[in-house]
């Protein structure tokens, strides 16, 4: 009896140890089941990132699986952040896609008793701006139409955006009203879980503009949606489709908002995993298929990855520190 025992165990054991050797060499050429969490509903800059990495993962050959999206919002990253660090920290075959929002918040400590230094920065993908977006019937024909009617009674104008105050939707709503003149604390803000949410409460009436993302933007648009793009914040306009869109600078508001997309990993994912991600992404952006897609989803060239990106991930959260600090929002 204890000898059959033992060999069924040992038995069991090897069978084991056969899986684990079987699932190490697969991870050479790959994660299983790879997935990539958005932390926001699907519709948003969260979910076309994740996009942009599982159709461009895929048509450059990186990946042996599909990737699946993952949507997991709360707190425009904060939920999923604490996830990955605190329950999945060493899941090498899941990435999760941040932006230049989640340093703003990352900068004003909103993700709790999490830092920027509990994961490990991956890849950046692509950059992105900020816009400002009405209803196509909206009378405000342009930027400064918007900031006219702001300054006249802000009580009658209700902006929406991604996050609450502090957020990277609100800091471009409170930097242009505070480039036209207007108290920022007078604005009407209305706090959504990402791009997707803002859209459909501006078509439905109940804002009359919001600050987004011109990917965002771009991809409704192609959609046929029914908006109206005032102004992108970039030093110049952007090329392409979005190439008759003034810049905030050409209607007088001297502001610029670029937008980082990319993503991270937990902070306990192995050497190996991490490394073979960096390689995967440096491999997927030098495909010429990857800058077709890029555009498709409207976003800007944007390539850094490994300890390049660590780097400078880690100086934009102090810039933003300084500047969340300047409007009240950090201690100082």
């Amino acid at each position: 009896m204890k000898t059959t025992f033992l060999r069924k165990l040992l038995s069991g054991f090897l069978l084991a140890s056969g899986v684990l050797a079987a699932g190490s060499a697969l991870a050479a050429d790959g994660p299983r089941r790879p997935e990539c969490i958005a932390p926001a509903q699907p519709g948003g800059g969260f979910d076309l990132t994740c996009r942009l990495a599982q159709e461009g993962l895929e048509v450059s050959g990186q990946l042996k699986e599909p990737m699946r999206i993952i949507y997991m919002p709360g707190g425009i990253g904060a939920v999923a952040y604490n996830h990955v660090v605190g329950q999945k920290p060493s899941a090498g075959n899941s990435i999760v896609a941040f932006s230049g929002g989640s340093l703003l918040n990352l900068a004003q400590g909103k993700f709790g008793k999490y830092n920027v230094n509990d994961v490990r920065w991956l890849a950046a993908v692509g950059s992105d701006y900020g816009v400002a977006v009405v209803r196509d019937d909206s009378p405000y024909k342009t930027l400064k139409d918007l900031m006219d009617a702001l300054k006249a009674d802000p009580s009658k104008i209700v902006l929406g955006a991604g996050g609450t105050v502090g957020s990277q939707d609100w800091m471009k709503a409170a930097l242009t009203a505070q480039a036209a003149g207007i108290d920022f604390r007078k604005m009407r803000f209305v706090a959504f879980e990402g791009g997707g949410e803002s859209n459909t409460a501006l078509r439905g009436g109940h804002i009359q503009a919001y600050m987004g993302d011109a990917a965002e933007a771009y991809t409704m648009l192609q959609g046929g949606s029914p908006i109206r793009v005032l102004a992108v914040f970039a030093d110049e306009r952007l090329p392409g489709e979005m190439s008759d869109i003034p810049t905030a600078k050409e209607q007088g508001f001297d502001i610029e908002w670029p937008i980082i997309r990319g993503f991270y990993v937990g902070p306990k994912v192995s050497d190996e995993d991490y490394n073979w991600w960096v390689q995967a992404f440096k491999n997927m952006q030098d495909d010429p298929k990857f800058a077709e897609l890029q555009k498709k989803l409207g976003l800007f060239p944007f390539k850094m990855s490994g300890p390049e990106l660590d780097a400078f991930v880690k100086e934009r959260v102090k810039a933003y520190e300084e500047q969340a600090r300047s409007f009240g929002l950090v201690k100082k």
